[in-house]
C-alpha cells in the first residue's frame, strides 16, 4: 500500500502554512502571512501573531487541500510544528492540528520547526545524502549541523551562533540603516547598487584560535551600528553599508560551512531557512562549494520561508519510518533544541495540594 497523504501545519511565527505531501512528493500548500500588520512595529508582535493564525488556519487547510485537488478525508497523518517559536503561535497550530487528527481518526506527529527546514530540500531535491552538512540560516537560527538519516538518527550541532542569528543581524542593522522590517530583503535588494568592499566590516569567529563552526553575529551588528552613526551628518551611503553587511554575513557563513564539509569529509552541503533566500548567500555558496567539489542543494525560494510543506515533508518522513505518532497530550515547547525531528513534548499536570 502506498504512503498516506501528510498535512503537515506550521504556526511557530507569523506565517500559517498548510503543505501535503505524499511519499516525498509535494501535493501542494499554501501560506498566509501576518508580516503586514507588524511592519509598523519593526518586528514580530506575539499576540497580533497568534490571532492572525486563528483567522488563516482553516482558509489555509482548505486552500492547500483545493491546490492538491484533493478532500478532508483523503488526510492520513497530521504533523505540526511544537516548536520552537513562539506560545500562542504554536499553540493555534497545535490545537488546530489535533482537532483535524481527531475528527478524521488520524495519527498525530510533533515536527521540529528547524528539522522541517532541513526536510524543505526533499520536496525539491530527493531524499538527503546520508551523511551531508546542512547550514541553518533564519531570523533566530544559525547552526551548523551533520545530518544522516532525519527521521530516525539524532541530529549532530557541529556549531551553533553565540548570540545573535544572521537574520536577527539583517533585522537589527536595516532598522540602524533606515530600512523596512524585515530586513533580510531590504538589506538584499539595497545592496544591488552597493559596493560589498566599501566597508570593512569584521568577519566574527574566523580567526585561528576561534570555533571553526561556531558563529557569532552581535559583534557584527554593532560594528554596523556605529559605522552608520558615524557617518549622519555627512548622509549616509546605505547601499554600500547593505552591500558590505551582506558580503561579510556570507562570507562567515558559507566559509564555515565548507570547512565543516571538507573536515567531515561530506560531499553535499545543503543551505535551508529563510536567509538561504539571499542572494549573496546563495551565490557565493555556489562559488565556494564548486571550487571545493562539494554538491550544494538550495531549496526554491518560496520553501526557504516558513511553510507547511516542511512540516508535511517531516512528517511524510515520520510515517514510512514507522515512527510513533504523538500521544494524545502533545503540547508545545517554544525553546526546543534541535536534536531530533519528531518533537513529541507533554505538558506538566499539575495536581492540586
Amino acid at each position: 500500500m502506498s504512503s498516506p497523504v501528510v498535512l503537515g501545519i506550521e504556526s511557530s511565527c507569523d506565517e500559517t502554512g498548510a503543505g501535503l505531501v505524499r511519499e516525498g512528493r509535494l501535493l501542494g500548500h499554501a501560506v498566509a502571512s501576518s508580516m503586514a500588520e507588524h511592519t509598523r512595529f519593526g518586528g514580530v508582535v506575539p499576540e497580533i501573531a497568534a490571532r492572525a493564525h486563528i483567522h488563516a488556519l482553516t482558509p489555509v487547510v482548505e486552500e492547500a487541500l483545493a491546490g492538491a485537488g484533493l478532500r478532508m478525508s483523503d488526510i492520513g497523518a497530521v504533523a505540526v510544528t511544537t516548536g520552537p517559536g513562539l506560545s500562542g503561535a504554536l499553540q493555534v497550530g497545535v490545537s488546530g492540528a489535533k482537532g483535524l487528527a481527531y475528527a478524521l481518526g488520524v495519527p498525530l506527529y510533533g515536527v521540529h520547526h528547524l528539522a522541517g527546514h532541513v526536510a524543505a530540500d526533499t520536496l525539491a531535491h530527493g531524499p538527503l545524502p546520508d551523511p551531508c552538512v546542512v547550514l541553518i540560516v533564519s531570523g533566530g537560527h544559525t547552526s551548523l549541523l551533520l545530518v544522516r538519516d532525519l527521521a530516525r538518527d539524532p541530529i549532530v550541532h557541529l556549531g551553533d551562533t553565540l548570540d545573535d542569528a544572521a537574520g536577527e543581524c539583517f533585522d537589527k542593522v536595516a532598522r540602524v540603516f533606515g530600512l523596512p522590517y524585515p530586513g533580510g530583503p531590504a538589506i538584499d535588494r539595497a545592496a544591488r547598487a552597493g559596493n560589498p568592499g566599501a566597508v570593512p566590516f569584521p568577519r566574527p569567529l574566523t580567526g585561528p584560535r576561534d570555533d571553526p563552526y561556531a558563529f557569532s553575529f552581535s559583534g557584527l551588528k554593532t560594528a554596523a551600528a556605529r559605522w552608520a552613526e558615524s557617518r549622519t551628518a555627512g548622509g549616509l551611503p546605505v547601499a554600500d553599508g547593505a552591500a558590505s553587511l551582506q558580503e561579510a554575513i556570507a562570507d562567515v557563513l558559507t566559509r564555515k560551512a565548507v570547512a565543516a564539509c571538507a573536515a567531515y569529509g561530506v560531499g553535499t552541503l545543503v543551505v535551508v531557512g529563510g536567509v538561504a533566500a539571499n542572494s549573496r548567500v546563495r551565490a557565493l555558496a555556489e562559488q565556494r562549494c564548486a571550487a571545493a567539489g562539494v554538491t550544494l542543494r538550495v531549496p526554491p525560494l518560496g520553501l526557504c520561508t516558513d511553510n507547511g510543506a516542511m512540516i508535511a515533508a517531516v512528517g511524510d518522513l515520520l510515517v514510512r519510518a514507522g515512527a510513533e505518532p504523538a500521544p494524545l497530550e502533545l503540547s508545545i515547547d517554544p525553546s526546543a533544541p534541535l536534536e531530533y525531528a519528531a518533537l513529541h513534548p507533554v505538558a506538566a499536570v499539575r495536581t492540586a495540594v
